[in-house]
């Protein structure tokens, strides 16, 4: 599954670069609130309006302070899936799961590059995503850290061991070379920031970036 990064778009054109990336499987949505992270981006108000106007669903991603206070209004305006950041819970992390899926949305969990995964492998029995950043968060155009793909891989053997029932998300610095580094270590979503809203044509982007990525998960 491929999610462009509307963080890589023209924020003054929002509209029209939703609809550049029908193609897309998800639609990327980060939100960022100048604490958790040190950038600020968009608020519910501006992600619901994206949300009207969406051809494909919103994947929000929550880089804020006591994500359980907002996670479940973003699931309610009709995100397919909403994740908030382990190191940002003040409680339990499940129980903001349950929120978010009470309101009616995929209830996602990231993890910073130097969070250790089985510090919260107990606690993604919960989820539906788990979220492997592979940048630091809070910027776009970043390089792809390629030592946290082990975590990766972890995910992705206790899903198929039938430990776990998540997707496994990479976001960071994810392009027509990374990808294939990615896909190969167990990753199923994709987020690609300037590699689709960067290109010329951002469908055929999209296109390039399922066949790699489909072609290294088949070895």
């Amino acid at each position: 599954m491929i999610a462009p990064s509307l963080l890589s778009a023209d924020f003054a054109r929002l509209a029209d670069e939703v609809a550049r990336v029908a193609d897309a499987d998800w639609l990327h949505v980060d939100v960022m609130d100048a604490h958790f992270v040190p950038n600020l981006t968009l608020g519910l108000p501006v992600v619901e309006a994206i949300e009207a106007v969406s051809p494909v669903p919103l994947d929000c991603h929550l880089m804020i302070e006591a994500p359980e206070r907002w996670a479940p209004g973003y699931a309610e305006i009709g995100a397919r899936n909403v994740t908030v950041h382990a190191e940002a819970c003040t409680g339990d992390p499940r129980d903001v799961a349950r929120d978010i899926r009470a309101a009616g949305a995929l209830a996602g969990l990231a993890v910073k590059p130097g969070t250790p995964l089985e510090d919260y492998e107990d606690v993604l029995r919960d989820f539906d995503t788990l979220l492997v950043m592979t940048v630091e968060p809070g910027f776009g155009g970043q390089a792809f850290i390629a030592e946290v793909l082990p975590k990766v891989r972890r995910a992705r053997e206790l899903v198929d061991a039938g430990h776990l029932t998540v997707l496994v998300e990479v976001d960071g610095g994810v392009n027509a070379d990374t990808i294939e580094q990615a896909a190969a270590a167990g990753a199923d979503v994709f987020v690609a920031g300037s590699a689709v809203y960067g290109a010329d044509d951002p469908a055929r982007a999209i296109a390039a970036l399922r066949a790699r990525a489909t072609a290294a998960a088949a070895g």
